[in-house]
């Protein structure tokens, strides 16, 4: 029997690219209407937010350069003052500093163990993985300002509310940055180590972190800096740190906006050197090392 389909005429290459123009006309039709519905969404609702607002945008938008005029003002006037406002503050960033780096070092750790027990093939109990993924989850969801509140209010202000905040952020994102890293290791060791009977501890110690360190590394200072500037702004809700001096100074006003201005200098100044000197370290570990 004579197969029907290869009596049917060939399309021509006119054809083909008929098609394809319609095709490409139709795709980028879809793609306007996407992006015409995007902005009447965008328009509209900054509208009704503008309408709900206590004050209106456009009332008050030239007003948005006033405090930045007035503290720089003041400072240019106290321009004396301002290096001896630094050395003052520099406790309250060492606070800071000392909250952000013992927070990212707890949560690193606790993120290194979501991880493990969330990443298909690695796991100790394949059966929990998506309870440690939930856990991740949960941590990562919840913004570190509102854990920082409850510990605020059942154990009241100061350095360890904001670092236990943070930790705990720090853990639900590492551990979903460290496991999707786990997912790229070799497992070849791992099967070479458990063929000798090694326990799982081993296992993970020998056979996988060696695989991914360079990458654990390069996340961990990377949320350092992160964790830098969540410590400050922890602060402003009595958490301790150069975030509270700075909502003290900014709440007097005028007349001590010489002190807000010395602080923003430091942070500029910290935030800037921390940025450079783990970029350039991140920059050497994925090189020597990284995927």
């Amino acid at each position: 029997m004579t197969d029907a389909t290869l009596n049917a005429p060939q399309p021509t290459v006119g054809d083909i690219q008929t098609h394809y123009m319609a095709l490409t006309r139709q795709k980028r039709m879809y793609s306007g209407i996407a992006i015409a519905v995007f902005v009447l969404l965008m328009v509209s609702g900054f509208y009704v937010a503008d309408a709900r607002n206590a004050g209106g945008f456009w009332d008050g938008w030239h007003q948005i350069l006033d405090f930045p005029a007035g503290v720089l003002s003041e400072a240019w006037e106290k321009r004396a003052n301002l290096p001896g406002l630094m050395v003052k503050y520099l406790p309250a960033l060492i606070e800071t500093l000392n909250i952000a780096a013992v927070a990212t070092l707890i949560g690193v750790i606790f993120g290194l163990g979501l991880s493990l027990m969330s990443t298909r093939g690695l796991a100790k109990w394949p059966f929990l993985i998506p309870v440690f993924r939930r856990i991740s989850d949960i941590l990562r969801a919840i913004p570190e300002i509102v854990i920082a509140l409850v510990l605020i209010f059942m154990m009241g202000g100061g350095p360890v509310p904001a670092m236990v905040a943070i930790a705990l952020h720090t853990a639900g994102a590492m551990g979903k940055l460290y496991s999707e890293v786990n997912e790229n290791a070799d497992l070849k060791p791992v099967e070479g180590l458990a063929s000798v009977g090694a326990n799982w501890m081993q296992r993970m110690m020998l056979g996988v972190i060696p695989q991914v360190a360079p990458n654990y590394l390069s996340y961990a200072l990377l949320r350092l800096e992160i964790n830098i500037r969540a410590s400050a702004i922890l602060g402003f809700v009595g958490a301790g740190g150069i975030g509270y001096e700075l909502r003290n100074s900014m709440t007097w006003g005028q007349g001590r906006f010489d002190e807000a201005a010395a602080i923003f200098i430091l942070l500029f100044i910290t935030i800037v050197v921390v940025d450079q000197v783990s970029s350039h370290y991140r920059n050497r570990l994925i090189g020597t090392g990284g995927h």
